[in-house]
Formats: structure tokens, sequence, C-alpha cells
């Protein structure tokens, strides 16, 4: 992995961007699109910004963007990905069809691409490929990817409402890594930003790894124990998708926070 807090941000900025000049073939001129911008801070300074675009139509789904180092995290790391996904929605939960990430991180060039049929994945590509694991290595089962997203998808929500965003467990799954992401219950606020001004909702998660990971990890059990998760949603006009505006990631050296600064409908 590249990095748990980095991989979890990386999808949170994703699911709420629209494509501006959608290549042909995902999106049409009656898809409902949005464009968002976002920064990731640490201890109030910037470590990285991204754009994003999606588009929705009918149960469909496409979404594109990059994110990049910013600050002076771009002096110790300079890292830049660029992620694209596409699926659709069976009931309120997305099904992806198609994931791709790649990114570049110290001057190494690595990408992940996930195929999905019938509701799991059916190839994983992991470039260049994973190490070899010891013997503590708790391994993906096969069972364990079915009715699974990859990490852009999870926290891509349908609902009816504000009230019936949050209390839902996400099982996600990143080419290594088979996590849940357990959203808790929500607290309904009005929100007034630069990108969005109307009744949002805040959902306190838990992040549970299940396999592609070592128990003796720290970060993880880190995260598992003591991590504190939350994300705001937002409606993204009246698709009945709601995307994150706001989220903040507790880590053993301190608290990420994720806001979008920019968030617009694109006709």
């Amino acid at each position: 992995m590249a990095g748990l807090a980095q991989s979890l941000f990386l999808a949170l900025v994703v699911t709420v961007t629209p494509p501006k000049d959608a290549p042909s073939g995902r999106v049409d001129d009656e898809a409902a699109a949005f464009y968002g911008e976002y920064v990731v801070s640490f201890y109030g300074l910037p470590v990285a910004s991204s754009t994003f675009r999606s588009s929705f139509k009918d149960d469909r789904f496409a979404m594109e963007g990059t994110l990049s180092s910013a600050g002076l995290a771009r002096i110790f790391d300079s890292t830049t990905a660029s992620v694209t996904v596409n699926g659709r929605f069976y009931g309120r939960n997305p099904r992806p069809e198609g994931y791709s990430v790649s990114y570049t991180s110290g001057g190494k060039d690595k990408r992940t691409a996930l195929s999905f049929s019938g509701g799991r994945v059916s190839g994983v590509v992991n470039e260049p490929p994973l190490k070899k694991r010891g013997k503590d290595w708790v391994p993906v089962a096969r069972k364990q990817l079915a009715s699974v997203t990859d990490p852009v998808s999870a926290v891509l929500v349908r609902a009816k409402s504000l009230d019936d965003v949050c209390g839902r467990t996400v099982s996600v799954f990143d080419g290594e890594l088979r996590a849940d992401l357990k959203l808790g219950a929500g607290r309904r606020s009005e929100v007034e930003t630069d990108a969005y001004s109307g009744e949002a909702v805040t959902c306190d998660a838990r992040f549970v790894p299940v396999a592609g990971y070592r128990p003796g990890n720290k970060s993880i059990a880190w995260l598992r124990d003591h991590g504190e998760i939350t994300v705001t949603f937002a409606p993204l006009g009246e698709t009945g998708i709601y995307a994150p505006i706001h989220a903040t990631v507790g880590t053993q050296i301190g608290t990420i926070t994720l806001t979008a600064r920019r968030l617009e409908s694109r006709e």
C-alpha cells in the first residue's frame, strides 16, 4: 500500500468530482456532471490537493481525477496520482465494473487495476507485482472478494435522504488490503462554506481490517483500535447521490483533514 491514510483520502476526494470534458463513451450530454476541488491538510498545513470530475446517468456512474502532494509535503516526497472508475448502482449500493489508479511517489511508478464481474472482483493487476508476504500475513480469501467495492466507489452513497446516508458497512478492496468501513449514526447540520451551502450529515466511521495485511502492522492496528474517522456528506444536486465535503482521519502522528474548496454542477 502507498500508505493507509493516503489510500483513504484518495478514495474520499475522488467521489465528488465530475467530468468537465468527459471521455467519449463514459458520459453524454444528459448525464448529471459535477466538478470538485479538495485540499488535504495536516496541522493546518496543506499536504495534498486534488481535482476530480464525476458523472451520473440513470444507474451508471463514472469518475476520474488527480491527486498531487502540495506545500511542505512536496519537499519530502513528491507524489502524483490519477484515478478512474466506472460502474452502476444496484439498489443503494454502488457496483464498480472497472477501477484503475496510477501514481508516482519518490520517483517510483506504481499501478493497480481491478475488474469486477457479477458483483465480485474478477481480476487484479499490481505493477510492479506485490512482494512475497511472510507467514503471519492474513491472506484474502475468494469469498471475501464478493460484494466489495474499490476505494473510490466505497464512499459514493446513494440514499433517499440525509437520514439514510449513515448506518451502513462498506466492504472495500484496494488490490491488496480487504477492509470494512463501518459508518455509524449520522448527525445533521447546516453547512456554509465556499464549496457548499445547505444541510449535510456527518457519520462517525470505524476502520476494520479483514485480510491482506500483517496483524503486527502498527499503523493498521492503531487505526483499527484508536483511529477516529468522520465523514461529512452532502447531496450532489438532485441525483440522490451523496459525496464527502469534509473528512478527518486520526492517525498515530495526528489528524489529517480533507476539505472541499469547490464543488459545482456542470450542465
